[in-house]
């Protein structure tokens, strides 16, 4: 009563003070709420801080890139060139999309030896540790087993995701949604988790994943067991598949918790996993590499998808859409690039083009390039090398490769 009298004598009006103290408090509580949000949100902000720091990227980067000749050579193979004319390479926009979702720290590139200085070069921010040399070609599951059983010693709850290094992702922010969304289902669980892509048409060029749509996960309702992997259709086949709704296309990309895949190889693929468990005394020692050199040749070459994918029994898929190709081809490439008007696309500073339509031109080296009545076609040049192809044969470019 003594505060009312007090705006009383103040205001002069007793309507006016009713209405000055409802305003005040009413103040008050909104200045609290924002107190409180803003102790919320730096609370949000440190655990996604400390989850992130349990958060691992593994890049695999030791592929030759044989069906992008000449302008992927094995001297210099397409994940470390500027394939879309961004100014950046597949590699350094592979590890672009994964700011903030885990500490530069705890990425990982798996290459060779021959590529190692190139990796250096291109991500001079990725500790030098954490560039992994293959001695030898294993193809996936040697080299992702060698990357697990690395970071589980350092980090034995670690969540990781396992990616190609030569990707194409057109919507990065719903990328880094569903990478996200995928740590928080696989962390502290045993699931095996992969992202499918929601296809766009009947692609003959990529395997499926066969998903229950029934019933979605109880903690991620995005998120399906897997029924079963199909390898690359036909094109009537890859019809049905569309038609089914699904199907999705199996991207290569994985996400688990490191304890759950060491576990599986343990299981699946138990001389892989005897030959890096050999290896843990020597992890972040100056005799690792010597042991890995001479350890690693004895793993059986095998993907990951026939050696653990294929087996497992917790095994997830994410149904995405976010832009998503995997650049495999001069076609894929042509249906991923800025096109004038007749569907043409031109990688190279003085390309011209006259009555032509759907090709694509990759002569940065050379001066003005003149294409007259081509249509379908693909032209690229690089080093002396020369490609003069029709977009429906790019998948015989690779017997024409360096690639042995």
């Amino acid at each position: 009563m003594h505060i009312c009298n007090l705006f009383y004598s103040i205001i002069g009006d007793k309507r006016n003070v009713a209405i000055f103290i409802f305003c005040f408090f009413r103040l008050l509580s909104v200045f609290k709420l924002t107190s409180q949000n803003r102790k919320r949100n730096i609370a949000v902000v440190s655990l996604n801080l400390m989850n992130m720091s349990s958060n691992h990227v593994v890049i695999m980067a030791g592929g030759i890139g044989s069906r992008f000749w000449p302008m992927s050579t094995v001297d210099c193979p397409k994940q470390f060139i500027d394939v879309l004319g961004c100014g950046r390479t597949l590699l350094q926009l592979t590890i672009d999309r994964f700011a903030g979702i885990c500490p530069m720290e705890n990425i990982w590139v798996l290459t060779s030896e021959k590529y190692a200085s190139i990796v250096r070069e291109q991500l001079p921010e990725v500790p030098a540790g954490n560039i992994l040399r293959e001695p030898c070609r294993r193809n996936t599951a040697p080299c992702i087993a060698y990357a697990a059983w690395k970071i589980k010693k350092r980090d034995p709850n670690a969540n990781m995701v396992v990616t190609p290094s030569d990707h194409f992702v057109a919507d990065v922010p719903e990328f880094k949604r569903v990478i996200n969304s995928s740590l928080s289902f696989v962390s502290g669980s045993d699931a095996i988790l992969t992202l499918g892509i929601k296809p766009t048409r009947p692609e003959t060029g990529y395997g499926y994943i066969e998903a229950v749509l029934g019933n979605p996960s109880l903690s991620n309702k995005e998120v399906y067991r897997v029924d079963s992997f199909k390898e690359k259709p036909t094109l009537d086949v890859a019809e049905a598949y569309v038609a089914k709704n699904n199907f999705f296309w199996n991207s290569g990309i994985f996400i688990w918790n490191v304890s759950t895949i060491v576990n599986a190889f343990r299981v699946y693929q138990s001389p892989i996993a005897s030959v890096f468990e050999s290896l843990m005394p020597y992890y972040y020692t100056p005799e690792e590499q010597e042991r890995v050199n001479a350890l690693f040749p004895e793993c059986r070459n095998i993907s990951v998808d026939y050696a653990i994918m294929e087996r497992a029994d917790e095994i997830f898929v994410f149904p995405s859409s976010f832009g998503w190709s995997d650049l495999g081809t001069w076609m894929s490439l042509h249906g991923n690039m800025q096109k004038d008007l007749n569907g043409n696309v031109a990688i190279g500073a003085d390309v011209n083009f006259s009555d032509s339509h759907n090709c694509i031109v990759n002569v940065r080296g050379a001066g003005k390039v003149v294409v007259i009545g081509i249509n379908d076609c693909i032209v690229s040049e690089n080093e002396g090398n020369l490609l003069v192809c029709r977009m429906s044969d790019d998948n015989r470019i690779k017997e024409f490769s360096e690639e042995k």
